[in-house]
């Protein structure tokens, strides 16, 4: 995975920086505990430098898209987005990405190391359409707020969120900056996100942390992330799952019509469920390591995200990953190599 530049136009001394999802960042600013207090009862501003963004363009973008993803772009509201995954001709996810409609382009938002490899991969289907990807690259950065006081936050600001619908988008003005303001999913209670000219990026970061947000770096992101139940492709979502797997119904239109990989995903609703499940799991004092655990010569579950978290009754240990529905016939209790864990519904209760 490549890394990219570190965000230029922050300027934050105290920050400790490192790569996080293949990009340079912030990973904290002095306490990461603390940062992930702020985003569940305050409100958090950080960057977003793993993101990345392609925009479609085209008299056919509208149905071009809509038959290459598995959610419903054909009638998608102006200034509406929702979560898609792309798919290979077997099913397997090749990436995620939201899709927004802008009205005279369709925007896609995505981690900024699959742009690359989505890219090609959709390309290759424009055959006479009237479609063109461009990839926004460093032309706009994205900056998050997120937390129960963001959209306060916001107003103080002069940024006006209020009556936002998970996924819509808004251009707003305020001082002497323009940006696209975007509210996050259903899944992401209290986040935000504005997309802007990276040369004002730093004055708004400035003003979000006059109006009382505070700077959070990818530590906190990262376990505020696990809490929330939201996969990371790459590393919880992979190009050998499939969708059903992965517990993301948000992702999936049943009635749109064909699209890439639909085949597979309407035998799997028409047969019934897949063998395994995406999920939580709770540990004690003892955590296993990401990877595949077997029982008896046969597979049981699988770790691919862990966290530690601060709780009134002290730290509690938790993870994402996969687990074989047979498993839990007799209770979410389960041991991995010796390490008792339980499977919970998402996202945790902490």
């Amino acid at each position: 995975m490549a890394q990219i530049a570190l965000h230029p136009w922050l300027h934050v001394p105290e920050a400790r920086t490192g790569t996080y999802n293949g990009a340079a960042t912030a990973l904290s600013f002095g306490d990461s505990g603390s940062e992930l207090e702020t985003l569940r009862s305050g409100c958090g501003v950080f960057a977003l430098p793993w993101r990345g963004r392609i925009n479609v363009s085209g008299k056919d973008r509208v149905r071009w898209l809509h038959n290459m993803v598995t959610n419903n772009v054909r009638d998608l509201p102006v200034n509406q987005g929702n979560y898609n995954f792309v798919l290979n001709a077997q099913g397997r996810i090749l990436g995620d990405l939201y899709v927004f409609n802008r009205g005279e382009t369709l925007v896609l938002d995505t981690d900024a190391s699959q742009v690359e490899t989505l890219v090609h991969a959709m390309k290759r289907f424009i055959i006479m359409d009237k479609v063109e990807l461009v990839e926004i690259g460093a032309d706009s950065v994205s900056v998050g707020v997120c937390g129960p006081k963001a959209e306060s936050v916001l107003a103080k600001a002069g940024i006006n969120a209020g009556g936002m619908q998970p996924l819509e988008v808004r251009d707003v003005g305020f001082e002497d900056i323009a940006a696209t303001l975007v509210r996050g999913p259903e899944q992401k209670p209290g986040w935000f996100e504005l997309w802007l000219d990276p040369n004002k990026a730093q004055d708004l970061w400035n003003l979000l942390v006059k109006a009382a947000a505070k700077p959070v770096g990818a530590g906190a992101l990262e376990t505020w992330r696990v809490l929330h139940g939201i996969p990371n492709y790459g590393q919880d979502i992979r190009d050998r799952d499939l969708p059903q797997e992965t517990e993301q119904p948000q992702a999936l239109n049943f009635t749109k019509g064909c699209y890439i990989g639909q085949e597979i995903v309407e035998r799997i609703r028409s047969r019934g469920q897949v063998h395994r499940k995406f999920t939580g799991f709770l540990f004690g004092n003892r955590v296993p390591g990401p990877g595949k655990y077997d029982f008896e010569g046969r597979a049981l579950a699988e770790i691919t995200s862990v966290a530690r978290v601060p709780a009134a009754e002290g730290q509690k240990n938790i993870g994402l990953g996969y687990v074989r529905r047979e498993a839990l016939a007799t209770g979410p209790a389960i041991t991995l190599d010796g390490i008792e864990a339980t499977a919970v519904d998402l996202p945790f209760e902490i």
